[in-house]
């Protein structure tokens, strides 16, 4: 009874391997494999649910122009099993998964949250190369940045080390008088814009008044009265009093030089018994 599974083949002493011609295969050629559906998973054609370990005959092909640290990335193809909808995902290597691509949706999976190695969990041990991955981003960042900022320094020292002179030195003697013509340009402008402001609507130009010391008064034969004061007065108004109350006023005025004229003559009456007393 011969083998079931042979080892060895009879070669004839006339083969030639050279002659057998060499097949040209594509680079998209898709192979035919079994597999599980890796996650579950919602078609977005009919609505079917697929669930996580599913079983599927599908065709696999390596994805073009993708690799992850000369990882190569694969993508399969399966089929809805209510609808026959084309269904198509790919490998992750970057996080040891699977990404859904095309025909279908992947479910919410809420253990994925707490499996999470960015949750920063102190309990779950470090990963050397996420932490690798980490260091030189951020370093690349740092080298980035110094030199964005060497830059700018340099091309503020030039800009610090430029004179107008020397600018214009570098033009042509056309584009010296141009730039000059437009230079006075502006200032004029400015010098028209700076009247304006400091005009009357009279049209006149508004002046400061010098304040002058008082020794300069002096000199010059001026008294400080003299001087006009631009302090507006200060005009008082007299309340009007009614007539019972101007009558009033008068007769107090009238006691009182009553009052003055009785004093006078007592006074005059004690100086003459004084007189008298000393003749005697």
């Amino acid at each position: 009874m011969s083998e079931r599974k042979v080892l060895n083949k009879y070669f004839p002493p006339n083969f030639d391997p050279s002659n057998i011609p060499r097949q040209k295969k594509p680079k998209d050629l898709q192979h035919k494999v079994r597999l599980m559906s890796p996650f579950s998973m919602r078609c977005e054609s009919c609505g079917e649910y697929i669930y996580k370990g599913k079983k599927f005959n599908a065709r696999k092909e390596t994805v073009e122009g993708e690799m992850y640290l000369n990882i190569k990335i694969f993508r399969f193809y399966i089929r809805c099993p209510r609808c026959s909808a084309e269904i198509t995902f790919k490998t992750d290597p970057k996080n040891t998964d699977y990404v859904a691509e095309n025909g279908a949706s992947r479910n919410f999976e809420p253990w994925r949250g707490e499996e999470d190695p960015e949750s920063g969990s102190d309990d779950e041990p470090e990963d050397p190369m996420k932490s690798l991955e980490n260091r030189t981003l951020d370093s690349k960042r740092e080298m980035d940045i110094m030199d964005a900022l060497d830059e700018i320094r340099t091309r503020n020292a030039r800009s610090e080390r430029l004179d107008v002179d020397e600018v214009l030195n570098r033009f042509s003697a056309e584009d010296q008088v141009v730039i000059t013509e437009r230079m006075k340009n502006e200032e004029e402008e400015d010098e028209k814009q700076a009247k304006a402001i400091f005009e009357s609507a009279d049209g006149e130009q508004v002046r400061k008044l010098k304040e002058v010391e008082p020794d300069a008064i002096s000199l010059l034969g001026q008294s400080a009265k003299d001087i006009p004061s631009f302090k507006p007065a200060i005009i008082t108004k007299k309340r009007k009093q009614p007539a019972a109350a101007s009558s009033i006023v008068v007769v107090k005025k009238q006691k009182s030089e009553t009052l003055k004229s009785g004093n006078a003559l007592s006074l005059l009456a004690t100086y003459d018994d004084d007189d008298s007393s000393s003749s005697d």
